[in-house]
């Protein structure tokens, strides 16, 4: 099916015309990924169709004048804000470098987005941009300061979607929780203020009245701040029946020193208070975050405390990553630095102290009756489909695998059918569960999937 400008989209990029990759220069190893897939793409301009290869994205916003030079067989480089711009650079014939200074571009619920998901789930960017002086990120430098989206723009997505049949939004920006700071308000209505509780204010509940169907059942948040986390954030997500208790929050680290030299503008005593207030106003929260080891300055010491704070902290999903130096940040400046080989090393310790936590969170929702979204077939076996619950995000916190009992042979589920299922087994990070009832079945009807009877 072609898109609105007349093109067919497809995932064969030996049959493609036209070959575009979206870029990410966030940090080395993304980088290199990125230029290995370009350069992979461009291969297919002899052994292929492709008579264009357009290039976008973070990496051609940091070094778009390099990347022209490399790399000849590019025809058309953009940077991160000039998404509306793609379908001219498709059908252009000349090599051109067009990049911003300053990226500006923000979608609305106007935008067409063609889906690359399944049809129960979708990812709403709210805002676009960054403005936190964080001293080992070049977010701010490759996507712009910080641009909000109205909240009327995004209520407008978000119950479209929900008549579409999606049952999962997951909300997005490079900070959730300063969205809105950058719009104008009237002082005198503060409670029309944009804010990120406003806003789940307004998407939170399911729309009034015969607004036609409404099967969105699951918001989820990701990036938000810890110091920007706060009450009435955490007391208006209790209150939201569509707002799932789960908060990604990235911490970076749980040292005082550490914290200073990384510019977050907070303390580890921040840290402790944030997850204790979050865990006070929504009982059962799941807790997402992730750390950086290496950066410079971690002492032996300061990656000890790291590693209490996660036995102690019993946070139910971790990522760790090594720090990445990248020129143009103030942590890239720092002297003390960490070698890549010891770095490494503690990635794989704190990982470890974090999957004997996941295992104990896991043990202790068997026996529990939870809600599962039904994805799909399992890439385990033939034989099991598999799903999440509301305390695992899309494709990075693991999966529940569905089993009948008994009791029930006959039951039939779709990917996007929301059912409850009895937890019988916990892995590391999976979970095993048994069928128990269909709560909402999915809009779309594909073709049925019976599962196997396992007593």
């Amino acid at each position: 099916m072609a898109d609105e400008s007349g093109h067919r989209i497809t995932d064969s990029p030996e049959s493609a015309d036209v070959i575009v990759v979206n870029t990410c220069g966030f940090i080395g190893a993304a980088k290199e990924e990125s230029v290995d897939t370009i350069l992979e793409m461009a291969a297919f301009k002899k052994s292929g169709r492709c008579r264009r290869l357009v290039v976008t994205g973070c990496l051609t916003q940091r070094y778009p004048e390099e990347i022209a030079r490399e790399i000849p067989e590019i025809d058309h480089i953009l940077g991160s804000g000039e998404v509306a711009k793609v379908a001219a650079a498709i059908r252009g014939s000349e090599h051109t470098v067009d990049v911003a200074k300053t990226p500006d571009y923000l979608y609305d619920h106007t935008t067409p987005r063609p889906a690359s998901q399944a049809s129960f789930f979708r990812y709403v960017k709210i805002a676009e941009g960054c403005d936190r002086p964080c001293g080992f990120c070049i977010i701010p430098k490759l996507r712009g300061p910080q641009r909000s989206r109205p909240i009327e723009s995004i209520a407008a997505e978000v119950d479209a979607l929900s008549r579409q049949g999606v049952v999962e939004v997951n909300l997005v920006a490079q900070d959730l929780t300063t969205y809105g700071t950058d719009l104008p308000f009237d002082v005198d209505r503060p409670s029309d203020r944009p804010s990120l509780a406003n806003l789940l204010r307004r998407i939170g509940k399911a729309p009034k009245g015969g607004s036609g169907a409404d099967f969105l059942r699951w918001i989820r948040l990701h990036y938000t701040y810890p110091t920007a986390t706060t009450d009435e954030l955490l007391q208006v997500m209790a209150a939201s029946p569509r707002v799932v208790r789960y908060i990604d929050c990235p911490l970076q680290h749980i040292d005082d020193k550490l914290l200073k030299l990384m510019r977050r503008g907070y303390t580890g005593k921040s840290v402790y208070a944030m997850i204790e207030r979050a865990r006070k106003h929504l009982p059962g929260v799941f807790l997402r975050t992730a750390f950086i080891v290496g950066h410079p300055g971690e002492t032996e010491e300061a990656f000890q405390k790291l590693c209490d704070f996660v036995n102690e902290a019993e946070l139910d999903h971790v990522g760790v990553f090594t720090y990445s130096q990248e020129e143009g940040t103030p942590s890239a400046e720092l002297p003390e630095l960490v070698p890549a080989k010891e770095a490494e090393k503690r990635r794989r310790e704190l990982l470890r102290i974090q999957r004997k936590v996941a295992k104990k969170k896991r043990k202790e929702l068997l026996g529990r009756s939870i809600e599962v979204l039904v994805e799909g077939q399992s890439e385990e076996s033939e034989f099991l489909l598999k799903g999440r619950h509301a305390g695992q995000a899309p494709e990075i916190d693991g999966h529940v695998y569905l089993t009948l009992g008994e009791s029930n042979p006959d039951v039939q589920l779709r990917p996007g059918d929301l059912i409850s299922a009895k937890v019988t087994r916990g892995a590391d990070y999976d979970l095993v569960a048994e069928v128990e009832s269909v709560l909402q079945p999915a809009l779309q009807k594909p073709q049925s999937r019976k599962l196997p009877v396992i007593g």
